[in-house]
């Protein structure tokens, strides 16, 4: 088994991926930077009769097998923990849509199920792809909806992952704006969640580690041995490039004020982690410190 993290760099994935493919593995686990660049490298993998399988993100090109959470409940999570959150009278509120990167297809699945929600029922005032899931992007693009609108006129913002929302609150607090308002986010970061305990951003999504892993190295082991993954994989999915590709979509949870002690309990960080002492009284409040 080899490893080979690339952080968010497209350029040094694809270099990673050659120098994986020319060292003779049998199976490839791709959770790409970047699904249209991968395509080169997914087909060579499939000339040299290495299957791949897309871990997280669905990769373009003859993939193998797919592992992920459904992106398209991941938003309608979003959208509607937003529209509660609004209340009553939506038609007249304006939010501001900040989408994940053009170049993640799981970001397009997000904006379908966050505006079969929100379609008709709010204004979106903004929309902006941020590229790359950069927060220093999503801070560039906040601060131009705050100049165009003007802050009392953002009621709201959907905010595609932890890191977006991370920009928007940044670039909110930068003009001044108290209190925020409801901001959604995903991958329950530790920072994301603390911020939901102080009540600085609404909510975020939880998609749980083991079950993913887990269904990605049951593919994998049963490519290696030559056999099929049609008993692992739950459904189907088509990335453009190949059409009824195996695949195993999980669902997502939903973490608000009331339910963020969820990742205490399922381990994914401990009350000592959250619960650092300048949060300490929030936490107290949550109810998370016994």
């Amino acid at each position: 088994m080899r490893y080979s993290p690339s952080g968010p760099d497209a350029a040094a994935q694809q270099q990673q991926l050659r120098a994986l493919l020319t060292s003779g593995i049998d199976v490839l686990i791709l959770g790409s930077v970047d699904s249209r660049a991968a395509r080169p490298t997914v087909r060579g993998a499939a000339a040299a009769g290495v299957p791949v399988v897309a871990y997280d993100q669905l990769a373009r090109g003859p993939i193998s097998g797919y592992v992920s959470y459904n992106g398209k409940e991941i938003g309608r999570l979003q959208a509607t923990a937003l529209l509660r959150a609004l209340g009553s009278n939506a038609s007249r509120i304006r939010i501001v849509m900040l989408n994940g990167s053009p170049t993640d297809p799981n970001a397009a699945d997000l904006k379908k199920g966050a505006l079969s929600v929100l379609k008709g029922r709010v204004q979106i005032a903004k929309r902006y792809e941020v590229l790359n899931w950069d927060p220093a992007n999503a801070y560039a693009d906040m601060t131009a909806a705050i100049a165009d609108l003007g802050p009392e006129r953002i009621h709201g913002v959907y905010a595609a992952n932890d890191g977006i929302a991370s920009g928007a609150i940044a670039a909110l607090r930068s003009a001044g704006v108290r209190p925020l308002p409801p901001i959604t986010g995903q991958d329950a970061d530790l920072a994301a969640v603390q911020r939901i305990i102080t009540g600085e951003q609404l909510m975020t999504v939880y998609k749980p580690f083991a079950p993913e892993a887990r269904a990605a190295a049951e593919m994998a082991v049963a490519l290696g041995r030559g056999e099929s993954v049609d008993a692992i994989a739950t459904g189907t999915v088509s990335n453009g490039s190949r059409r009824a590709i195996p695949a195993v979509v999980l669902e997502p949870i939903s973490l608000t004020a009331g339910t963020v002690g969820t990742v205490i309990r399922r381990g994914k960080y401990t009350t000592d982690q959250i619960c650092t002492p300048d949060i300490r009284s929030a936490c107290e409040e949550a109810g998370l410190l016994g």
